[in-house]
């Protein structure tokens, strides 16, 4: 039996560099927050929380912070919360993904111009939030065709972005309907070129797999697209979160099990994947 472990499985650039920033605070022997969990990996969490690291789940909870140092995490955050953290005297350090960042930087400033924004995402998700908080005025979420018919825009220019975890092909879909209903609309893919790689890759291993396994956070939005687009092409595929969670029952004439992971999971958690698959099957 072979087993094909996907060449761009794990960290990607901006998951490891916020990691890495945390891990490198703690060394300060300040007292580290972080706005939000840093990552969607709960066992990278509670590794950083058994160091001392706690999470700011709401805005609430950094208005009542006195002192410390608080962290952004990758996915990014509103621009107030960056104006709440300078007004309460708090040390802040930021370790947005840069392609994120990127985003925010465009909204503000298409918004600025009088655009509609338009964001191909998952409303609710802390990256599209913190998007939302960089237009000047309301931004629009799409994630469906569905929502995409119904959309009306509030401007006669409209600004299409994406949340950079979105799935590439779905991206594609939405932005036609709305193109097609002829509003003046300029579109920046913003997908993340980390994010199509992966995808276009789990979707190549998956098409040829007797069996694919995804390893990643419960949480992840980028590990549940990968595990659709995987399922699309692979019926026997498997959504994982640790070794523990993986029950397989392959039959002996299996030619091939593909393994995937999202962008916020640790090597060591997708090694001891790969090393039970290779060993006990």
């Amino acid at each position: 039996m072979e087993v094909r472990l996907a060449e761009h499985a794990g960290f990607c650039f901006g998951v490891k560099r916020a990691v890495d920033t945390v891990y490198e605070q703690i060394k300060t022997g300040k007292k580290i927050y972080t706005y939000g969990p840093i990552i969607h990996n709960e066992e990278v969490v509670k590794d950083l929380k058994d160091k001392g690291v706690n999470v700011l789940n709401s805005r609430e909870e950094l208005e009542a912070l006195e002192d410390g140092c608080v962290i952004i995490r990758s996915h990014g955050v509103e621009k107030n919360i960056y104006q709440l953290i300078v007004q309460k005297g708090l040390e802040c350090v930021d370790a947005t993904c840069p392609f994120v960042k990127r985003i925010h930087q465009t909204v503000e400033k298409e918004s600025q111009d009088g655009k509609q924004i338009v964001i191909i995402g998952n409303d609710g998700h802390p990256e599209v939030e913190g998007i939302k908080g960089w237009s000047v005025s309301p931004a629009v979420v799409l994630g469906t065709p569905e929502e995409a018919d119904k959309f009306i825009p509030e401007k006669k220019e409209v600004c299409i972005v994406s949340q950079t975890t979105f799935n590439y092909n779905k991206f594609q879909d939405l932005v036609e309907i709305i193109q097609k209903k002829g509003y003046n609309a300029s579109v920046v893919n913003t997908i993340c070129n980390a994010t199509e790689e992966r995808q276009t890759e789990a979707r190549e291993i998956a098409a040829m797999a007797d069996a694919m396994i995804v390893v990643g956070g419960a949480h992840s939005s980028n590990t549940q697209k990968l595990f659709e687009i995987c399922k699309k092409e692979c019926e026997n595929t498997y959504f994982i979160q640790t070794l523990e969670d993986l029950h397989l029952e392959l039959p002996k004439t299996v030619g091939l099990v593909g393994i995937t992971a999202g962008a916020s999971t640790p090597n060591y958690i997708i090694e001891e994947v790969q090393n039970y698959v290779r060993t006990d099957f």
